[in-house]
């Protein structure tokens, strides 16, 4: 039986601002409270997994080279500020707009929950005691396929009622409350 529990993030619009494709240090910029977000829940038992689509290297806009440079460095901020990041999974693919072996229909890319099973697998995680945090609707239905425990939308736009329906929704990653509602 798992042990462990995490709390999924989606990179773009939850730990980072989502400028589109971001993938060069220079264009990365933090969310504000997102380092003293996840320090509240890893005190709170959780350890961090980042589960990110990364579209832009399917599209041919940068490297799998350059997500790695980029991880890298992001990894490395969060550990500045006391914080691990257990593991960083990503999906390179994209059923229609890929190029070449990026071009696929694939288990990863959310709202498909390949990323959060194998992290499961490989973190010995209890899914149903996971939550999952992300900014968009693909966040939400890949937490769920996965079995979490329960999914959190950010975003500080306006969203639809039809988008946010069901889910607890905050403005900022720094905003969220984890076992209080």
């Amino acid at each position: 039986m798992a042990q462990n529990k995490a709390v999924f993030l989606d990179r773009d619009g939850v730990i980072n601002h989502d400028t589109g494709y971001t993938s060069k240090i220079e264009d990365f910029e933090f969310i504000d409270g997102v380092f003293q977000a996840c320090k509240r829940f890893i005190f709170q038992g959780y350890q961090i997994v980042v589960v990110t689509n990364q579209s832009g290297i399917a599209r041919g806009f940068y490297s799998e080279d350059d997500f790695f440079k980029l991880t890298n460095w992001m990894i490395g901020q969060f550990d500045k500020h006391g914080i691990e990041i257990e593991r960083v999974y990503f999906c390179p693919h994209h059923p229609t707009a890929g190029h070449g072996k990026y071009l696929k229909d694939c288990d990863c890319r959310k709202p498909n929950p390949g990323m959060l099973l194998r992290a499961a697998r490989e973190l010995d995680l209890d899914l149903s005691a996971s939550i999952m945090i992300g900014d968009n609707l693909t966040d939400m239905q890949a937490g769920e396929k996965a079995g979490c425990k329960e999914c959190i939308l950010v975003n500080e736009r306006v969203l639809s009622p039809t988008l946010t329906q069901g889910y607890r929704t905050f403005p900022r990653l720094s905003d969220v409350t984890l076992g209080f509602h």
